[in-house]
C-alpha cells in the first residue's frame, strides 16, 4: 500500500513555507495572532487552498485559524468528517531569514551548518543514524527550520491535492485547519470547533517516523512574585531579607529529582523557566507538569504549602504565588472512544509504519480542542531537535505522514466498524 507523492513539489511547498517568518510572541497575547506576521502567512494559505479546488476557505480573524473543506465523494458510505491541523507559528529561536540546507543521500557523518560554525553530528544527535539514504532538510545554524509545525502544513496540503487530483480514491469531507500561537500554548483557547463541524481530527504535529500520541502532560504555569527588604550589607543581620536567596531557597526545597533533565516517560516535574531580581525584589516562573490527574494535582498543592512554609519564617508574607492551569491530559477524554487512534493506528500499518504511542511529554493544541469538544490525537510530522539550530527533517517522512493522512481518509469507511 502506497500513495505516489511528488517529493519535489513537497520540497518545494515547504522551503516556501520555512522561508515565511511566523514566529509568535508571548508579550502580545491579548492580539489575535500575537504577530502580524501569521496573519499573513494564514492569508496566503487561504489562497493556496482556494487554487487547490478546496470549498469554504474562511480566514477567521476572531481567532486567527484559516479553515477548508475538501468534500467527499462517496455516497455509497457512511463516512466521519474528519479534521487535519497545524499551527502557523515558529517557537521563540532565530526565525528570521530561514536559510534551509537540503542534503541528498545522506550517508552518515557530520554535517556542517553552511559556515555558522556549527555541526549536526551523530555523535551528539544519534537520530541521525536513522536517516541514511534520506533527503535531509536543516538549518545553516544561524536559525531554527520551522519544521515544527510547517512540515504539517506542507503535509496537510499536498496530502489534500493528492486526494483532489486522485478521486478514485474515496473519501468523506476532510476538513483542514492552520491555526496561530502554538507554541505560546493560547492559539487553541479561541478556535471556533463548531463551525469546523468535524467529529474528530488530528494534529500533524509530532516528531519522528510512527509517532501517534494521544497522552499529554496536564500543565500549569505558576509565578512567583518575592519581595525582599535591602539594607547595608554590613548591618544586615536580623533586618535584610535578600529576594533573591529566597528564590534560591524556594527551589532548592522542591524534589531535586522532579526536574526535566532528570525525569522521562510518565514522570512529572517542577520547571524554573526564569529567574530575576536584586535583594530588594525577584520574580520566578516556573511550568508544573504530570500525566496524572491526581499527581498534577498533588504538585500544584506542594508548590502552594511550600509559599505557605516559607512565608511562614517571616513577620509578613515575602512571597505572591499564582498557579494557573494551561491544558490537560487528553487522554482521558479520547480512551471513552479510541476509534479516532484505531484509524490512525492502522492507516499506519497499512503502510508499513510501525506506529509508536507514547505519551507525548508535552503538549499540543489537541490537548485543548480535545476538552473543547473535539478529540485529536497527534500524528508524526518527520521534525527532529525542533525549536533551535540543529532542527532538521527527512523528506521521505514527510512523504509518508502524507501517505498516513491519505490513507486514514479512505479507511475512514469503515469507521464504524473500528
Amino acid at each position: 500500500m502506497a500513495y505516489s507523492i511528488d517529493k519535489e513539489a513537497l520540497l518545494t511547498r515547504f522551503i516556501r513555507y520555512v522561508k515565511t517568518e511566523t514566529r509568535s510572541d508571548e508579550n502580545q497575547t491579548d492580539r489575535v495572532p500575537s504577530t502580524d506576521s501569521q496573519v499573513v502567512f494564514a492569508q496566503s494559505l487561504a489562497h493556496e487552498l482556494d487554487e487547490l479546488g478546496l470549498v469554504d476557505v474562511f480566514y477567521n480573524s476572531k481567532d486567527g485559524y484559516v479553515t477548508a473543506c475538501l468534500p467527499g465523494n462517496d455516497s455509497s458510505h457512511e463516512y466521519p468528517t474528519i479534521g487535519f491541523i497545524a499551527h502557523l507559528d515558529t517557537a521563540d529561536f532565530n526565525a528570521k531569514n530561514v536559510q534551509p540546507q537540503i542534503i541528498d543521500d545522506y550517508q552518515g557523518g557530520e554535517i556542517n551548518l553552511s559556515d555558522s560554525g556549527y555541526q549536526l553530528s551523530p555523535k551528539e544527535f544519534p537520530s541521525l543514524n536513522n536517516y541514511h539514504g534520506h533527503t535531509l532538510i536543516t538549518t545553516d545554524g544561524r536559525t531554527l527550520l520551522g519544521a515544527d509545525d510547517k512540515s504539517g502544513i506542507a503535509e496537510i496540503m499536498t496530502a489534500v491535492a493528492y486526494l483532489k487530483d486522485h478521486p478514485e480514491i474515496k473519501h468523506g469531507p476532510i476538513k483542514v485547519a492552520f491555526g496561530p500561537d502554538e507554541e505560546i500554548g493560547v492559539g487553541a483557547d479561541r478556535f471556533d470547533v463548531d463551525r469546523f463541524g468535524a467529529d474528530f481530527a488530528y494534529t500533524m504535529d509530532g516528531g519522528p517516523l510512527g509517532e501517534l500520541q494521544y497522552e499529554t502532560f496536564n500543565a500549569a504555569a505558576a509565578k512567583l512574585e518575592i519581595k525582599g527588604k535591602n539594607v547595608h550589607p554590613g548591618t544586615a543581620k536580623g533586618q535584610m531579607i535578600n529576594a533573591l536567596q529566597v528564590a534560591i531557597d524556594f527551589h532548592q526545597s522542591l524534589p531535586v529529582d522532579d526536574r526535566p533533565e532528570k525525569t522521562e516517560g510518565r514522570q512529572g516535574f517542577f520547571h524554573l523557566l526564569s529567574l530575576s531580581g536584586v535583594v530588594d525584589e525577584a520574580q520566578a516562573s516556573y511550568i508544573i507538569r504530570d500525566h496524572d490527574r491526581d499527581q498534577f494535582e498533588a504538585r500544584k498543592q506542594k508548590f502552594i504549602d511550600l509559599v505557605t512554609a516559607i512565608n511562614d519564617c517571616y513577620p509578613s508574607n515575602v512571597i505572591e504565588a499564582s498557579v494557573n492551569d494551561q491544558y490537560y491530559n487528553m487522554g482521558e477524554i479520547i480512551s471513552q472512544d479510541m476509534r479516532p487512534v484505531s484509524l490512525a493506528k492502522q492507516a499506519m500499518v497499512d503502510l508499513a509504519i510501525e506506529p509508536v504511542i507514547q505519551p507525548v511529554r508535552g503538549g499540543t493544541d489537541g490537548s485543548k480542542l480535545t476538552y473543547m469538544g473535539l478529540p485529536t490525537p497527534n500524528i508524526f510530522a518527520g521534525g527532529e531537535n525542533m525549536h533551535g539550530r540543529f532542527e532538521y527533517v527527512s523528506l521521505q517522512v514527510m512523504c509518508q505522514a502524507c501517505q498516513v493522512i491519505i490513507r486514514i481518509a479512505e479507511l475512514a469507511g469503515n469507521y464504524q466498524d473500528l
